[in-house]
């Protein structure tokens, strides 16, 4: 059952998806790239079976399950990447930046900053990107491809030390990489939606944080939006010796259930002083054809069947959110914002009109 905060107010689930969204992936070789006819024939069909699987589960405010796409910058196809804000513009997710970057040898500040640069403009000239009222400047969401954000992963897979400073320079409002475990890259803070509290030119600055509190407006940007990271005493590893890492990845292998959700809920992610507004953001990589019942089938289906079933007898809100509109419910928390977090899915960090999810 859902815990209730101590005004006995309803609970209000808040979920986001962040998709590791890689057309060119090969399982069987990961070191290489899809031929570029593969890669629109899988973005097609997703775009097509999409709409058509998940038009029915829709939250308390009608709003459908989305994804927010994670596309690799460093492998950018212009038709592509406009089919895909096709499909975002009709109502089916957002898009983002990731970037996999440092896998042979250590990257450069100056190349990472201008990889993030033409993909974020390239990116808000199909008007994928929101802005801050009042300022003209792209922002956009960000995970790291591999897991290393700002060289955590003990230089592999980055390389950049500062790369939290260009982030933040080049307007990345939040990133949502976390969690990585069990990969090395995987910060002591578990969690949590918080600030950096090491300066952003060193490496890893997200290994310690502020936590978002009510009323205290955050000041540094990009924002941390973890997603849960508990441990499964129920399923077992290595014969049963060890528990199982829940780290809120939906896999083939690990798809969404119940059972899960309850750890989800258990971890506890809100803006401190409003506990009735949990997080939940998951991610999933969802151009991985293994991973294809969990993304598009039976698997994702019926979870989501049963979640709004769950939902009704535990008197639960759902909201059904795309990663933007998370940041922008924090923040609404942070301003002390109450009610219903549906209110603030464009609280700061606005797409042009056209792009709003309605």
């Amino acid at each position: 059952m859902v815990r209730r905060s101590r005004r006995n107010e309803v609970t209000h689930l808040i979920f986001a998806l962040a998709d590791h969204f890689e057309p060119a992936f090969l399982p069987e070789n990961p070191t290489r790239f899809a031929p570029l006819d593969v890669q629109e024939q899988r973005l097609e069909k997703w775009c097509r079976d999409y709409p058509r699987a998940f038009d029915a589960w829709r939250d308390f405010a009608g709003f459908p399950f989305v994804h927010t796409y994670f596309y690799p910058a460093e492998q950018y196809e212009q038709t592509l990447v406009e089919r895909l804000a096709a499909h975002c513009h009709a109502g089916w997710g957002e898009i983002g930046i990731q970037l996999h970057h440092g896998l042979d040898v250590p990257d450069t500040a100056e190349n990472t900053r201008r990889q993030l640069i033409q993909f974020r403009d390239s990116l808000a000239r199909l008007g994928c990107l929101p802005c801050v009222p009042g300022d003209q400047q792209p922002r956009y969401g960000f995970v790291h491809g591999n897991w290393a954000l700002a060289n955590s992963g003990r230089g592999r897979y980055c390389g950049v030390d500062e790369e939290m400073q260009i982030l933040a320079e080049t307007g990345c409002y939040a990133d949502f990489t976390l969690p990585s475990a069990p990969d090395l890259a995987q910060v002591a803070k578990i969690n949590a939606l918080y600030e950096c509290a090491v300066p952003l030119d060193l490496r890893s600055p997200h290994r310690r944080g502020r936590d978002l509190r009510v009323s205290v407006p955050p000041k540094t940007f990009p924002l941390i939006i973890q997603g849960p990271l508990m441990l499964d005493f129920e399923r077992r590893t290595l014969g049963g010796l060890f528990p199982h890492i829940e780290n809120s990845a939906l896999t083939g292998v690990n798809p969404p259930s119940l059972h899960r959700l309850q750890l989800w809920i258990k971890a506890s992610i809100t803006v401190q002083g409003r506990p009735d507004w949990l997080f939940i953001k998951l991610h999933c990589h969802g151009m991985d054809p293994r991973d294809e019942s969990a993304m598009l089938g039976e698997a994702i289906l019926q979870f989501l069947e049963k979640l709004t079933g769950w939902a009704r007898e535990s008197q639960a809100v759902l909201h059904f959110m795309t990663a933007r509109e998370m940041v922008n419910v924090a923040l609404a928390a942070c301003d002390g914002r109450e009610g219903n977090p549906s209110d603030f899915r464009n609280f700061r960090f606005r797409l042009n009109e056209s792009s709003v999810r309605t």
